[in-house]
């Protein structure tokens, strides 16, 4: 029989499915022709067919030096051993397929991969954007290299994946890894639209872990129980990684009932997943803080920073660089001078201006996003980094913000103005009847741009006391690598909320902005007064649909804060002066916090709210 003969033989009990046949014809011809290449080949792929990766490597390993300029060689030794768990020498082995075939994707996709699962998301990122630049319309490349952006909170993961609807239905192994990824970046009705579709056809106990994780985050908290019981039921917890995740889920819905000690449990009995799961530190220090355990607090909260810190410090370093800023831009200011010099031009009332909710992280605007949203003669959008984009444009044609700002004409204003309205309608179908409501926190680094295309806008300044503020920012899990790194300690903390505030107070000093100032303690003590004070500074009437801002955030399921559970349930004072229960941490901070505390009269005293 010739060796065409043979390898027709081999090639087609693979393609019936009897690889056991192919391997024993593959051992027996090769015992006459030890190094033939095609019968080694075939070997391997016939021991992988079989999940015996481990014997695979052999031959995948001889053929690599029998032919050692051959890519095909060399990419299906990467593979097995990757899928042995050697994913150093895995990579090795990519390298040099990828040297032998510098353009080809596949090659670039296998070890852009390599180098994500190995933790170097900055050596991943720039592969697999290489591999996007020669496969562009490939989902799965594009699905790749959005991982590595996202890993590098690199702004152009969401560019990458914009058409993912075009691409639909997916394979369910990579639809899985295109919900889980959009669930990290925060798109979470798009993660649960991916899942739900996949469910009916995939029934992978990671999409159903993840699909009753995304219940619980859009608020569907009978749903997430029910698979979460399913799972159990089904036996799956016999598995660790399996308990433990069932454990965390089961953990947040005692939290969503109150039953704190009962979510302590769960989490210290899953424990962390390795040594890098900051997550877990960051949900633990959560759950004690509210069962009232502070040194537990404090403790799980130093081994979640740690732990984000060193993975930030891959991650992003450009944010460790010495000289770094605390915030971007925190540090640039317009001076008198220059704002003098700006040119007159056109530009849009107060009531064709988008309304800005600003102030430092956590420092209520999400519920002050959810009341005015409740109003029907204005529209919010989540939180969205429009002028983080538009800024970043900005600098791609040489316009620095804000330094250059007095540079732009009317033309480029009313092109910002354009951008602008086609982000946002990008997010939320707009009501033309309403007016924008903008909530982003740091937007208030971002007035000078602001006050360029809307100077007649109106702004609302969430405001509380800097303590509370900087204790409820140090326990978030942040995934901004901005905000992460600004709370990687208390200390550092609170040198970026000072340097934010005195940035918004410059600028409000220059601009002379219409701005309402609301206390966060005001506004959960007195909301009837305070509404109809922030109605009235907006023009509206009816202050009282503002009222009914707790049923419209559960009517919309999806809120893109941490804030989530709160602005769901009815307005408490809980959260007023939390501080205190930790003020020994607070005692390094306090006079770095102190001009602030002066300047918006945070005394000593107790606050209204606190009295109640």
């Amino acid at each position: 029989m010739s060796a065409s003969d043979i390898y027709d033989r081999i090639t087609e009990a693979l393609q019936d499915g009897r690889p056991v046949d192919a391997e024993n014809l593959c051992r027996e011809y090769l015992q006459t022709f030890p190094d033939d290449i095609n019968a080694m080949l075939l070997l391997g792929l016939s021991l992988q067919r079989q999940g015996r990766v481990q014997e695979a490597i052999t031959p995948y390993s001889r053929l690599t030096k029998l032919r050692p300029n051959d890519v095909l060689h060399w990419a299906n030794y990467a593979t097995a051993l990757r899928l042995a768990g050697d994913l150093h020498g895995a990579e090795v082995a990519a390298r040099t397929a990828v040297r032998l075939a510098p353009d080809d994707p596949q090659q670039l996709e296998q070890l852009g991969l390599l180098q994500l699962r190995l933790g170097e998301p900055l050596q991943a990122r720039g592969t697999l954007l290489r591999a996007f630049g020669r496969a562009s319309e490939s989902p799965a490349v594009r699905i790749h290299a959005a991982q590595a952006c996202a890993a590098c909170r690199d702004d152009r993961a969401g560019n990458l994946l914009q058409p993912w609807r075009e691409w639909l239905p997916l394979e369910a192994p990579l639809q899985f890894e295109l919900a889980d990824l959009m669930a990290q970046m925060g798109e979470v009705e798009e993660a649960l639209e991916l899942l739900e579709d996949l469910s009916g056809r995939f029934s992978d106990l990671p999409a159903k872990l993840l699909l009753a994780s995304t219940y619980e985050r859009v608020n569907r908290l009978e749903d997430a129980e029910k698979l979460l019981s399913d799972v159990v039921d089904a036996g799956a917890c016999t598995d660790a990684n399996v308990r433990r995740e069932v454990h965390r889920q089961l953990a947040q819905l005692e939290n969503r009932k109150h039953n704190f000690a009962a979510a302590k449990a769960l989490l210290e009995q899953a424990g962390p997943r390795d040594d890098f799961d900051y997550p877990y530190w960051f949900a633990l220090a959560k759950t004690c803080d509210r069962a009232g355990d502070i040194t537990a607090t404090m403790a799980a909260l130093e081994n979640a920073h740690t732990r984000q810190t060193k993975e930030f410090r891959v991650a992003t370093p450009h944010l460790f660089e010495p000289g770094a800023e605390l915030l971007p831009r925190v540090a640039a200011r317009v001076t008198e001078g220059d704002y003098r010099g700006w040119p007159t031009l056109k530009s849009p009332d107060a009531s064709q201006s988008p309304v800005f909710v600003v102030g430092f992280p956590r420092s209520g605007t999400t519920l002050l996003e959810q009341m005015l949203d409740a109003h029907p003669c204005l529209q919010s959008m989540d939180e969205r980094p429009f002028f983080n984009i538009l800024a970043n444009q900005l600098d791609d044609i040489g316009v620095e913000v804000p330094k250059d700002i007095g540079r732009l004409n009317q033309r480029d204003c009313d092109e910002l103005r354009k951008g602008y309205l086609l982000l946002a309608c990008s997010k939320v179908p707009r009501r033309w009847n309403a007016r924008l409501v903008d909530k982003n926190p740091l937007n208030m680094l971002w007035l000078p741009l602001i006050h360029r295309m809307y100077p007649d806008a109106r702004f609302i300044l969430a405001l509380r006391h800097p303590c509370d503020v900087l204790l409820s920012c140090y326990m978030q899990n942040f995934r901004s690598a901005v905000l992460a790194v600004a709370c990687q300690s208390l200390e550092h903390l609170a040198r970026a909320y000072v340097a934010a505030m005195e940035n918004w107070l410059h600028h409000v000093k220059l601009f002379k902005p219409d701005v309402y100032v609301s206390r966060y303690e005001d506004l959960v003590v007195d909301t009837h007064d305070q509404t109809r004070r922030i109605a009235a500074f907006l023009g509206l009437q009816d202050a009282d649909a503002m009222l009914g801002f707790a049923r419209r955030a559960r009517e919309k399921g999806y809120i893109k804060t941490p804030s989530y559970t709160q602005v769901i349930e009815p307005i408490n004072a809980r959260a007023v002066g939390r501080w205190r229960r930790y003020r020994e941490h607070f005692e390094s901070v306090l006079p770095i916090l102190a001009p602030m505390i002066e300047h918006w009269d945070y005394s000593p005293k107790q606050s209204a709210a606190e009295v109640h």
